[in-house]
């Protein structure tokens, strides 16, 4: 609305009369601020629509002067500065692979056949996965460990196989090496020991990525931290098992290996290893004729059921010519050991390793859990003497508490209760402090529960 100060009706001349030049100068004056009024109130609207339009993230920001930012936005960009794009490491590739065949099965009891040749063209096709000239692809492991569908008949049973498994993954974490749990039957019919090979064999289908697939039962445990797989020494194997090719050959017992902790290439040599030993297992017509052949093999074996433990010892010892010169048996360290002679060594080991400790201050600096690794270096400096397995005051790598059945808590009769329950609680204790030192606390004692805290320069 115009102002009645400025209307035509009090502005006007008389008429015909010349306008004076006070007055032309006092129209181009209102005219020229009436012109450029509109123009700023033009340019303020366009504006103001452009920036309704494209709203700027970044509006308020004047580098003229210091940016006031809330304590909100500190911590967002100290985020920010770790965040990764996209990980194109675990996206597939558009071309068909072995994946693709309606034919393959997963299932134990269809062979599969040209494994080598489908894995090494998944590979071609998963180049970040393949690893050419990269050690680390061929050192590539998956853990594989379970239990029972149900829950256990123990009342404790379910707390330990929980504290068994964090044990298995604090392990992987430290070395960076993949798991997978399982607790359901992959084959209706292989139960009890039997069921961990169709889970293997599944396994190195699901993970053509993984040079080796380890398999530990749920009732072993970490107890060396440190120690890592000696996979060098393997190269020219497939199948790793602890064991003595002496009382395999020699003695024919079936106690000669142990197959509750194997370590199995993913090859076509495994696939086809895995479908002769699985036709010893409670799936086939044969089971009953299998557990006579296993008993007459290895006379000191107490019971008639077959079992994957005489059947195994059965392959490296009647079928020798076909499989031996690929299994590796294990005896120089602890690839698994026998809980019963290895819990009373561990506050000896206890007390030697931090002797040790209090002589290599690099021992005792604190750093970043996933630096472990180096400083497990730093302790091997000093225990290349001091050699492996009984009579060794070095960590036993594996502890296996066989036998003491902490899921159904129906344990051998050779021993207690009580010395299982004992025992398993020094070994995960022993286990956890290497793993808690990491973040500050340690068991003031292996059979106790409570934390402490680690004082700076421990032990000094």
């Amino acid at each position: 609305m115009v102002s009645p100060e400025f209307s035509p009706a009090h502005y006007e001349t008389p008429p015909m009369a010349k306008p004076s030049l006070r007055s032309r100068a006092s129209l181009w004056i209102s005219d020229g601020l009436l012109f450029l009024g509109g123009v700023f109130i033009a340019l303020l609207l366009v504006w103001s629509l452009f920036s309704i339009a494209s709203p700027n993230p970044n509006r308020g920001t004047d580098f003229r002067r210091p940016i006031v930012k809330t304590r909100g936005d500190e911590e967002a960009l100290k985020c920010a500065g770790s965040v990764q794009g996209a990980n194109t490491r675990n996206q597939d590739s558009v071309e068909r692979t072995f994946y693709d065949d309606p034919e393959l099965s997963y299932s134990i009891e269809k062979p599969v056949k040209g494994w080598d040749e489908k894995r090494r063209e998944w590979l071609r096709t998963h180049p970040s996965f393949a690893g050419a000239g990269d050690g680390a692809a061929r050192e590539r492991v998956l853990m594989l460990t379970g239990s029972q569908p149900s829950a256990c008949k123990n009342p404790i049973g379910d707390h330990l196989l929980l504290r068994f498994f964090k044990n298995k993954v604090d392990y992987c974490r430290i070395h960076g090496y993949d798991i997978f749990y399982n607790n359901a039957l992959l084959h209706p019919k292989m139960g009890s020991y039997w069921a961990k090979l169709p889970v293997v064999r599944a396994a190195m289908m699901a993970h053509p990525e993984a040079e080796w697939i380890w398999w530990v039962d749920s009732d072993a445990l970490f107890t060396d931290m440190d120690f890592k797989l000696p996979l060098e020494r393997y190269k020219d194997h497939n199948l790793i098992v602890h064991g003595w090719a002496h009382l395999i050959h020699e003695t024919h017992s079936w106690t000669g290996l142990n197959a509750g902790v194997f370590l199995i290439r993913n090859c076509q040599w495994s696939m086809d290893f895995i479908d002769v030993w699985a036709k010893m297992g409670p799936q086939t017509p044969d089971y009953e004729k299998w557990g006579g052949i296993l008993r007459s093999a290895f006379p000191d074996k107490a019971f008639p059921e077959s079992d994957d433990q005489t059947g195994l010892a059965y392959l490296i010892y009647k079928e020798k010519e076909k499989w031996a010169d690929r299994i590796y048996l294990e005896s120089e360290y602890y690839f698994e050991g026998y809980w019963e002679e290895i819990v009373k060594t561990y506050d000896n080991i206890t007390e030697k390793y931090r002797e040790l400790d209090r002589t290599d201050v690099r021992l005792r600096r604190r750093h970043a859990e996933v630096v472990n690794e180096q400083y497990g270096a730093f302790r091997e400096e000093h225990l290349g003497e001091v050699g492996y397995g009984l009579g060794s005051w070095r960590r036993p790598f594996i502890t296996h508490f066989t036998g003491c059945q902490p899921c159904s808590g129906n344990h051998n009769q050779m021993y207690s209760g009580q010395s299982c329950w004992d025992g398993m609680r020094k070994a995960l204790n022993f286990a956890d402090n290497q793993v808690l030192r990491s973040f500050g606390y340690m068991h003031p004692h292996l059979l106790d529960s409570s934390l402490s805290d680690v004082p700076f320069d421990y032990p000094t």
